[in-house]
């Protein structure tokens, strides 16, 4: 059996898939076609090629004005038909109005997605200075973001060590990410229930979070809190973190028993 034609389209499909991971992750701003390409590690003529065939068929749009690629209508139908399957919205956003309401600051709502974390939900708090590092569609490895980090921790001990392993996330965010510093958080975050980013992508910009549970009892999804680091205290920690505590273990209760869906 031949088989170069099964490998020549599943790269197609990869490669398909990359540039609609890069260019959801920078809604609704939308890429140019060089840097999608640079993000991807794709050659602009594939990338163009690509983003083009993908424009006839709906999944991307551009914008006749500026140039950049946006995601599709196409893109939204299927979303709304998935999302019967996947989508918990409603009762997460119940839970990040509530954490910005109680707490005055920008509250989130993440899923797990693979290797990475999917902003899903954003909600501002009352204090008026805000950090936006995290927006509806932003995408970071696991372990980079409190909502990373908090998922990380509380995936099986091989899991975590077998993502530790394999990615160098050193490189790309700093030293704080290195193998040894995550599995020092990850202790952290393990000892707590809940997890800190102490400003280390944006400095002075903190989060946490805390871990919510499917009904299978996998860590799915997390909630956070950003803001300026004065407000994110030694003193004010642990009571962020037991209102993210609290709230994710009502959403976790809810998604196991179907209370509320």
């Amino acid at each position: 059996m031949d088989r170069q034609p099964v490998t020549q389209g599943a790269q197609v499909v990869g490669r398909v898939a990359a540039i609609l991971r890069v260019v959801s992750g920078n809604m609704p701003r939308g890429m140019g076609t060089t840097e999608v390409a640079i993000t991807t590690g794709l050659t602009r003529p594939t990338t163009h090629r690509l983003l083009t065939s993908l424009a006839v068929e709906g999944f991307v749009d551009r914008d006749n004005r500026t140039g950049l690629w946006q995601l599709g209508p196409e893109l939204y139908f299927m979303g709304v038909v998935a999302a019967e399957r996947y989508d918990i919205s409603d009762l997460a956003r119940r839970s990040v109005r509530a954490l910005a309401a109680e707490t005055g600051e920008s509250a989130f709502f993440s899923a797990r997605r693979g290797d990475e974390t999917v902003c899903l939900i954003r909600e501002e708090g009352s204090f008026p200075i805000r950090s936006f590092v995290l927006y509806e569609g932003v995408r970071f490895p696991l372990g980079v973001a409190s909502a990373g980090l908090a998922i990380l921790s509380f995936l099986p001990n091989a899991d975590a060590e077998s993502y530790l392993d394999r990615l160098n996330l050193a490189d790309r965010f700093g030293h704080q990410h290195s193998s040894g510093s995550l599995r020092g958080r990850i202790a952290a975050t393990r000892a707590n229930g809940y997890a800190v980013n102490p400003g280390l992508i944006v400095h002075g910009s903190w989060g946490m979070a805390a871990v919510v549970f499917d009904a299978m009892g996998q860590p799915n999804w997390a909630l956070s809190l950003t803001g300026i680091e004065s407000r994110f205290t030694a003193e004010r920690r642990p009571f962020l973190g037991r209102l993210l505590l609290e709230h994710a273990h009502r959403l976790s209760q809810r998604l196991a028993t179907g209370v509320g869906t």
